[in-house]
């Protein structure tokens, strides 16, 4: 929460407990063991700014009914140099609480004040944590459900990074495994046609365009070099070739969705400095491997996965789990992360039962393992599902997405649901230029506040550092709303961390929009009274500055004019 509400809270808190001590002292409060109580904000602002059930816990241990509990608290309260104004007594023994114009006032200056840092706190202590999201194949592009994870990753790292915590991206790059093997064979058939051999491609293989272009540049480059070396030759610098130049195509497509990672980690790297080997023989030393039918297993449902893993097949060759054991292995021990949290696709549910089950035979913690499983997305326009581009009738892609829709519609779309949610992307909507666009809508809110501060100062009006007597002229509903509302960004920044869920922020700000419109509607904020017109120009800095720092946050364009 932000300073001056928990500074508010505490505040009320002491302030209770004394005037309890002061009650039992004057003798209208028998001697007792004071008791646990609550103070929180009612979900009915007419019931305060804040309650306490402090009457109703004190029941039982002064042998009072709770209403005369209350009257005895209140009576002997003393709200000097506190936040809260007036005190009343509700239903059998609710006391309620409500603020000064001085609260108001803290709010809105702490807001201005702390400018580009409103919002940030120390929640996470500064503990490490890793995000990995995206890691797509890189023998292919990037399709729709990578559009939302990117989004989601990127925007989750910005909450965690704004709650306290040390943050680092990462994208996985399975550049070793099966997919590299189809990759092989997918561009030695393409290759060899060109060099006109008639090898026939597999249908398992892959048949994109992308594999094609490749081939081709590989010949124009080399000719027929390659063609009656190894098969073992001739895949390896096709690969060599190949890969280096999908990998660079994904980090150049996200950097244009605004995501820049911290490292690009290797699988290869697994391999070649022995993690992969290390975790099949730490297993076997362990004592949680078995053989069966000439392939190395391990006893996974000891440990939590409903049945036993295959680590090394048959042929010799490990299975996909087990480059992916030592990748989280060196996330948690090798680097010393505190969290790792994994983006993944809803088709990862059974993932991470099986790494926790490995990560717990191998002796570290799995609750450091947080998964975000990440719901399938639903491309529509007209109202109907869309799975080809307009303009090149060809699947949708990361790349042609963006091609479509403007950058700042999709991450700030892609962020609306939480992440186990089903995702419907309108892309009529994302295109729209009114307020039926919701980032269009928050950013138009952003820009008529630049727009009023502009006139203001071009008119001679300095906003400055308003007085209290001045500041407390913003005494409406709607300025009181926009105000309360504002102070709980931190707390809602903390949940979001805490729940791994970004979209609480991207509906924050929305809301904070609406609250915005709903005043400007009602008051105007250039009116013949000076000292109320610099209070509301005061007031809708704050909420310039607060919308700017969440769309920050979200990587998303501020505009000041549109």
């Amino acid at each position: 929460m932000s300073q001056i509400v928990k500074k508010a809270e505490e505040q009320l808190k002491q302030t209770v407990i004394d005037a309890v001590n002061a009650a039992v002292k004057s003798g209208e409060l028998p001697e007792a063991d004071a008791p646990q109580f609550i103070i929180e904000k009612p979900s009915d602002k007419k019931n305060g700014d804040f309650s306490s059930n402090i009457a109703m816990a004190g029941a039982r241990a002064y042998h009072m009914a709770p209403r005369a509990i209350a009257e005895a608290i209140v009576k002997n309260l003393d709200l000097k140099n506190t936040f809260i104004e007036k005190t009343e007594i509700a239903g059998p023994g609710f006391i309620n609480f409500y603020f000064s114009d001085k609260y108001y006032n803290e709010i809105l200056r702490d807001i201005v004040k702390s400018g580009e840092n409103y919002g940030r706190s120390d929640f996470g202590e500064g503990k490490k944590i890793l995000v990995e999201f995206v890691s797509a194949n890189p023998t292919g592009p990037m399709h729709i459900g990578n559009a939302r994870g990117g989004a989601i990753g990127d925007c989750l790292a910005s909450v965690l990074d704004a709650a306290g915590y040390d943050v680092q991206r990462e994208f996985y790059v399975n550049d070793a495994g099966n997919q590299i093997e189809k990759f092989a064979t997918s561009l030695e058939v393409r290759y060899l046609n060109l060099c006109g051999k008639d090898v026939e491609m597999p249908e398992d293989a892959y048949h994109g365009e992308d594999i094609t272009v490749h081939a081709k540049n590989f010949y124009d480059i080399h000719g027929d070099k390659y063609a009656n070396t190894s098969s073992e030759e001739r895949r390896k610098a096709l690969v060599d070739y190949a890969l280096p130049l999908n990998i660079q195509g994904l980090e150049d497509d996200l950097k244009k969705y605004r995501i820049v990672y911290d490292k690009w980690f290797k699988e290869s790297t697994l391999h070649n400095d022995g993690s992969v080997k290390k975790v099949i023989d730490t297993l076997k030393e362990k004592g949680v491997t078995y053989e069966q039918d000439g392939a190395l297993w391990f006893k996974a449902s000891e440990y939590g996965n409903d049945k036993d893993i295959v680590l090394i097949r048959a042929n010799g060759i490990p299975t996909y789990i087990v480059p992916d054991i030592a990748y989280h292995y060196n996330k948690l021990v090798t680097r010393g992360y505190d969290k790792a949290i994994d983006v993944l696709g809803a088709d990862h549910h059974g993932y991470i039962p099986r790494m926790k089950a490995a990560l717990t035979a191998l002796g570290v913690d799995a609750d450091r393992l947080d998964p975000v499983i990440m719901q399938m997305v639903r491309l529509v326009r007209d109202g109907e599902t869309v799975k080809l581009s307009k303009r090149s009738g060809k699947a949708i892609t990361l790349n042609t997405l963006l091609d479509e829709v403007p950058i700042d519609a999709a991450r700030f779309l892609f962020n609306l649901r939480e992440p186990n949610s089903h995702c419907d992307f309108d892309l009529d909507l994302a295109i729209k230029n009114s307020s039926e666009n919701p980032v269009y809508y928050v950013q138009y809110a952003h820009a008529r506040i630049c727009s009023i501060i502009k006139k203001a100062q071009a008119e001679g009006i300095e906003i400055g550092e308003p007085t209290d007597e001045t500041l407390s002229k913003l005494s409406s509903n709607e300025e009181r709303e926009l105000i309360s509302f504002m102070s709980g960004l931190t707390d809602e920044i903390i949940t979001a961390a805490k729940n791994y869920d970004p979209a609480r922020i991207t509906h924050y700000v929305i809301e904070l929009a609406t609250l915005f419109h709903k005043f400007y509607n009602a008051h105007r904020v250039v009116s013949e009274d000076e000292g109320l017109t610099k209070a509301r120009l005061y007031l809708c800095t704050a909420v310039k500055n607060t919308i700017k720092n969440i769309l920050v946050m979200l990587k998303v364009s501020v505009p000041e004019s549109m």
